[in-house]
């Protein structure tokens, strides 16, 4: 009788037990095991390459049509969404790239979760099993002693009841002491790369794609390269306060960012050139202290770039480097080699993606044999983002990818502090061999200074300005006789001058063309009214 009794007890305990979860919203279960941490090896550098002095193509993207693996397939529809604002841009993807996008994000945010960047295995371990209360092991123990001593079933029954009753007070007791302390569950982790927060807007999709292209949309290499990004800009204290130093100030002239291209790229210059000067040579590379802090600050400047970009989707989110190889110190010296070889390597490891062309400039006779040795080798994609010009090519090569007013003068541009600014766009026209070209500018009204700005790729032209009057009886003024101007100052000759009009008419430009090739002229007018007095 007394067994039935407790038979009939126990759906009611359960019952009870059922709805104390309920209200209290924990589950405990007796006798489980904590889950073993996940861990994620970490990305090998198999690839790394010896170089020259120039960047390490990036890896080319995968086929269409690559597969993910099972083990990490992307969410079903019946698990939870990871929360980002890029669905513009994901709708831009193909459908492999945005299964691979949505798969690097489930292993970010489980990461972020985990509280996982950044720490430790073994205290992401610590974090992630928290010590089981006294009283469940206590309860474990009770459950199990009844069913071996006794061998009577309505005692067992009792046990079992007496068991659900001890674990039910356990979870009580916990909930209630949690609410009492007010502790509540560590939040997320966040992480940032180059400035963006790793899945809190559309940005954040467009940093991972970069990494995703890199790895040939292999969400779980994209995510290891993602941890050891991140764990280096925590080493290397990029994420912190970006600093001027001195070698800002000495190093201005051999890398600067200046303009951007006709897409709208920034365009970064690299002058090795001016490595020739030995005094600065030997303060930035003449030991192993001075080479890292060259390092240091080479990868804030290429951070600052970076933190400038516009990583919204259909923003410009890639530079253009200009490599100039005009009068490099060469490969034999291997402090500079080292410098640039160990920058590089950073580069291509944390900073994928980021270059939407390499354009190499003035390269001597045995960096083209190179070039041309190693060219078949390369993938079609790698291949399309290198660009080498030896010297006599080199500012034809350049207007191809950023306009005129962008260039610096030294390069064939007009780009240069004075009258002109970069909003003052110029015109290019093609000068015939053996011809004349006229360029006219109409000038409406008297009391005002017209200023110009012309230039000639390679220059051997003769060139001459002067006034035409609207008005009949007017005399033509010749501003400038007829001149040959040479190719000896190099590309950065540009005529600069201007007129004061005191009445209507047209200022006339006049090049001859004295080569048999044709010549690329570029040149612009702006008009300013001053007073009559």
């Amino acid at each position: 009788m007394a067994a039935e009794q407790v038979e009939k007890m126990v759906p009611i305990h359960q019952e009870q037990e059922a709805a104390a979860l309920d209200q209290n919203e924990v589950l405990l279960v007796v006798g489980d095991l904590p889950e073993p941490e996940d861990t994620c090896s970490r990305e090998s550098d198999d690839d790394k390459k010896n170089s020259l002095l120039v960047p390490e193509p990036e890896s080319p993207p995968n086929a269409a049509g690559s597969s993910l693996s099972d083990e990490h397939a992307p969410p079903q529809a019946d698990e939870p969404e990871v929360e980002h604002g890029g669905a513009k841009f994901a709708d831009l993807l193909p459908e492999n790239e945005k299964r691979a996008l949505m798969e690097l994000e489930q292993l970010i945010q489980d990461t972020l979760n985990n509280r996982e960047f950044g720490v430790s295995s073994a205290a992401a371990g610590e974090a992630k099993t928290p010590p089981r209360p006294k009283k469940t092991v206590e309860a474990e123990k009770s459950s199990t002693t009844p069913a071996a001593e006794e061998n009577d079933g309505a005692k067992t029954l009792e046990a079992i009841a007496e068991t659900i009753v001890a674990c039910a007070h356990t979870t009580t007791t916990t909930t209630t002491t949690a609410e009492e302390t007010g502790k509540t569950a560590p939040a997320a982790e966040e992480v940032s790369i180059w400035g963006v927060k790793l899945l809190e807007d559309e940005r954040s999709d467009v940093v991972l794609h970069k990494f995703l292209r890199a790895r040939d949309f292999k969400a779980k290499d994209a995510f290891a390269m993602i941890k050891n990004t991140v764990k280096w800009r925590k080493e290397f204290g990029i994420d912190g306060d970006l600093v001027e130093d001195d070698a800002g100030e000495q190093l201005g002239r051999a890398v600067f960012m200046h303009g951007h291209s006709k897409e709208g790229n920034p365009v970064c210059y690299n002058v090795y050139g001016e490595f020739q000067d030995k005094e600065l040579y030997r303060k930035m590379f003449s030991d192993e202290e001075k080479r890292s802090k060259f390092l240091k600050w080479r990868i804030q400047f290429l951070e600052k770039s970076a933190r400038k970009l516009d990583f919204r989707a259909g923003g410009v989110s890639t530079i253009i480097q200009v490599n100039d190889l005009k009068n490099s110190p060469g490969p034999n010296r291997w402090e500079l080699r080292q410098a640039t070889n160990q920058a590089l390597q950073l580069f291509q490891d944390n900073y994928p993606e980021f270059v939407a062309k390499q354009v190499f400039i003035n390269v001597p006779w045995w960096y083209l044999a190179l070039s041309k040795m190693i060219s078949p080798f390369m993938t079609q994609r790698t291949q399309s983002k290198f660009v080498v010009a030896s010297p006599s090519r080199t500012t034809e090569t350049l207007f191809k990818y950023i306009a005129a007013e962008q260039i610096p003068t030294q390069y064939g541009g007009l780009s240069k502090d004075g009258e002109f600014g970069a909003s003052d766009s110029a015109t290019e026209v093609t000068v015939k061999p053996s011809a004349k070209h006229i360029v006219e500018f109409p000038v409406t009204q008297g009391c005002c200074v017209v200023s110009w700005e012309a230039s000639v790729v390679g220059w051997e032209v003769r060139y001459g300005a002067e006034f035409v009057p609207s008005a009949e009886n007017g005399y033509t003024i010749i501003i400038q006789k007829m001149r040959k101007i040479n190719n000896n100052g190099g590309n950065d000759q540009v005529i600069r001058s201007n007129y004061r009009v005191g009445e209507p008419g047209k200022l006339i430009l006049t090049i001859d063309n004295l080569t048999s090739r044709k010549k690329k002229l570029l040149y612009r007018f702006k008009t300013k009214l001053v007073s009559s007095v």
